[in-house]
């Protein structure tokens, strides 16, 4: 699941640390890459010694590198950090996206509400936190079962206690 609660020593403080799942990890995009450039050479085979490989090679290296550079362009865009910050009196929400921007958002504990909008939303089961006049998404990467579990997460964490 790509993400993770975490519990202060004191139990005052939950943090939430949210990021996109990448199923290339890097080692698996240079043995992509690799056996992709193999597999290119191939047909290329039969035209060792001739002049007309040197015509189909600069061809063959530009499919080569693009692949890569959609891989590394991709891996890139997906470098994107949520953290979820609650404390007693405070929730607080911080997202580095992959250029380095920061957005934060903070609002009471207490009047925090969590929302999933079923068919509403860019994402199916998007959520969203709402609070001091301001609603704002959480968690629109993760997939359509991980955001379900996220919902049920967020409502557990963020419960008010009741009164005796």
């Amino acid at each position: 699941m790509p993400y993770r609660w975490t519990t202060e020593p004191d139990a005052q403080v939950q943090e939430l640390l949210l990021w996109p799942h990448n199923s290339l990890p890097p080692h698996g995009m240079a043995a992509f890459v690799l056996a992709t450039f193999t597999l290119i050479l191939i047909p290329a085979l039969p035209l060792l010694g001739s002049v007309v490989l040197w015509g189909v090679l600069p061809f063959l290296m530009v499919a080569v590198w693009g692949i890569y550079y959609a891989l590394r362009r991709n891996r890139r865009a997906r470098q994107i950090i949520e953290v979820l910050r609650l404390d007693a009196e405070e929730t607080h929400l911080t997202r580095t996206d992959a250029n380095g921007a920061v957005q934060t958002w903070d609002c009471n504990r207490y009047w925090t509400q969590v929302t999933k909008h079923e068919d509403k939303g860019p994402v199916p089961n998007y959520i969203t936190l709402k609070g001091k006049g301001r609603e704002v998404e959480i968690g629109a990467f993760l997939s359509e079962e991980e955001r379900l579990d996220l919902f049920e997460d967020l409502q557990r964490a963020l419960q008010r206690p009741t009164a005796v």
